[in-house]
């Protein structure tokens, strides 16, 4: 019987170039300067690499994703986990929390200094939604390249 290479598969299987891309934080106020870290290094590094206004926009969509995660999404000592997943024609990013609460749309408001963020996604992304987890929920953003 032949053997096969650990790294030769069949043409049946299709696979990623990468894994994902993904930083685990505990929850708190520094963690959308990380998450934009992580996110701006693996856009930089990926081919094609991404610069410029596409890449704020992404680094500003997961900012206030997690953002909101850290202050909407759990307590003190959760976490949450931002996963990059770059393809040919767009970039995909999740912020992962504990709260199954999905976010909304807040009316907009002068007198009130929060409440923006989703706005903001909603004005930058193709698309962004949600879905549940075991324990907890995602919320997911696209840009097109």
């Amino acid at each position: 019987m032949g053997h096969m290479r650990a790294d030769a598969l069949p043409d049946c299987h299709e696979t990623r170039p990468d894994p994902p891309a993904m930083g685990v934080w505990e929850s708190g106020p520094e963690v959308p300067r990380a998450a934009r870290n992580l996110v701006r290094e693996v856009l930089r590094r990926g081919e094609p690499p991404m610069r410029g206004d596409k890449l704020d926009d992404v680094c500003l969509i997961v900012s206030e994703l997690v953002t909101n995660a850290y202050r909407y999404g759990g307590e003190p000592g959760d976490a949450v986990m931002v996963v990059v997943l770059p393809s040919a024609d767009h970039i995909r990013v999740e912020v992962h929390d504990t709260r199954r609460k999905r976010p909304h749309l807040r009316t907009e408001s002068d007198e009130r200094a929060r409440g923006r963020g989703l706005h903001l996604v909603e004005l930058l992304a193709t698309r962004w939604d949600t879905f549940e987890r075991p324990f907890g929920k995602a919320v997911w953003a696209e840009v097109a390249r």
